[in-house]
């Protein structure tokens, strides 16, 4: 009779905090993921988007301000499988209405759920992204979350349902120009995330 296979460990936070600061790292659900830094066009869509949103609500110029508008913050969230253990997730941007969290934290990581994140996503991140971290910000009660896709030139914008989850995706393309949940205020010209 053969051995039971071996139990796999369940990764903690000091494993991901002992990942090189050349990767980033997650923590879902007990598995660490460790992932390369993001490749030129993921970077270029996520810079560009931070750029598009951060003067108008980050800092209220030419718009109603109003917003953190953070890259790549760390969250954590309590892990509902693992009492006293966390998920730690890292979004692309997230946003978060100064009414909610009037100051920073002091701390490497934010406690409180964003109102807004976004992932762009890559072939190495998008499962991920799409099938582990959307329901974890569902169940957290992030608002709205925009995903977006520089190969393909999509922005998929969600809306929290209450009691159901995501609603049905808004899916805008190329060069599109889209007022877009909840940053509706401006006009987004998409154009500018797929810039080569």
């Amino acid at each position: 009779m053969g051995q039971p296979a071996e139990k796999q460990r369940r990764a903690t936070y000091a494993d991901l905090e002992a990942v090189p600061a050349n990767k980033v790292a997650e923590l879902i659900g007990g598995v660490l993921h460790v992932l390369p830094r993001p490749a030129p066009r993921h970077a270029n869509a996520e810079g560009a988007l931070q750029g598009e949103l951060f003067g108008p609500f980050h800092r209220g110029r030419g718009g109603p301000g109003g917003w953190w508008i953070l890259p790549e913050p760390e969250l954590h969230f309590p892990d509902p499988t693992a009492p006293g253990e966390i998920d730690a997730l890292v979004p692309d941007l997230a946003g978060w209405r100064r009414e909610r969290m009037p100051v920073l934290p002091e701390t490497a990581f934010f406690s409180l759920a964003p109102d807004w994140i976004c992932e762009v996503l890559s072939p190495s991140t998008a499962s991920v992204d799409r099938d582990e971290k959307m329901p974890i910000y569902a169940r957290e009660g992030v608002r709205y979350a925009w995903l977006v896709d520089p190969i393909a030139r999509t922005l998929e914008v969600f809306s929290l349902v209450s009691g159901r989850g995501w609603g049905p995706a808004a899916v805008h393309r190329d060069a599109a120009r889209v007022r877009a949940e909840p940053f509706e205020a401006i006009e987004l010209d998409l154009s500018v995330l797929w810039a080569t």
